[in-house]
């Protein structure tokens, strides 16, 4: 009868043990497929993305569509934003995977900013009036911090096939793509980088909101 117990006990640890594992696997595949949720540790994205915002970010965003003009992105600094990280820090304006135990690929060089040219694309500031332009046209960001100006930073970028140029929505403290104006690949990032786009905010709760696409008035 005892030796009946001890095995009711051990086929019961091993259930547990299973469903452990079994739980572990769905949720690392969803969050590397599906939907993942990002820390936002940084103030580069405001007002739309707050210091200490948990996201939900969609990795089957751009699944059937290119990414445009005016879609925020999650994307993987590697090879691009990557001298950011050395000269400011690990992370530096980067976002982190919350539980990233669950993951099967590496977090590090994340990142979220603003679409603001794709290819083919000529971006340039600033226009006359302080305004950015995208092929020619002067556009008004309606997303930018309060008094936050286009661009402290002037220049003029073709973006190239298969490439984005990208800028945070708080320009007086973003560091983006016109920060590595100079560098290896010119803070031009590949599209084949970009993770996903975020969906909502899900914490904290008071800042709990799904986060719709809004390019401006981006032409």
């Amino acid at each position: 009868m005892a030796s009946a117990k001890r095995q009711s006990r051990k086929l019961g640890w091993r259930f547990v043990v299973l469903l452990a594992a079994v739980v572990f696997v769905v949720l690392a595949l969803i969050r590397n497929v599906w939907v993942d949720v990002y820390y936002i540790p940084s103030e580069s994205m405001e007002p739309l993305l707050l210091t200490g915002d948990r996201v939900l970010v969609s990795r089957t965003e751009f699944a059937h569509r290119p990414v445009e003009r005016g879609d925020v992105v999650v994307f993987d600094g590697r090879g691009s934003f990557l001298p950011l990280a050395s000269a400011a820090g690990p992370l530096a304006d980067g976002v982190v995977a919350t539980g990233q135990w669950l993951g099967l690929v590496p977090r590090d060089h994340i990142y979220v900013k603003r679409v603001l040219g794709v290819a083919g694309d000529t971006v340039q500031c600033c226009s006359a009036d302080g305004l950015l332009k995208i092929n020619g046209v002067p556009v008004t960001e309606e997303y930018l911090y309060p008094n936050d100006v286009a661009s402290d930073v002037t220049f003029e970028v073709t973006v190239p096939q298969g490439r984005l140029w990208l800028m945070g929505d708080h320009r007086s403290v973003s560091l983006d793509s016109r920060s590595l104006l100079g560098a290896p690949g010119g803070g031009l990032i590949a599209t084949s980088r970009v993770i996903g786009a975020p969906v909502a905010t899900v914490w904290p709760l008071g800042r709990l909101h799904a986060l719709e696409r809004d390019p401006g008035t981006l032409p």
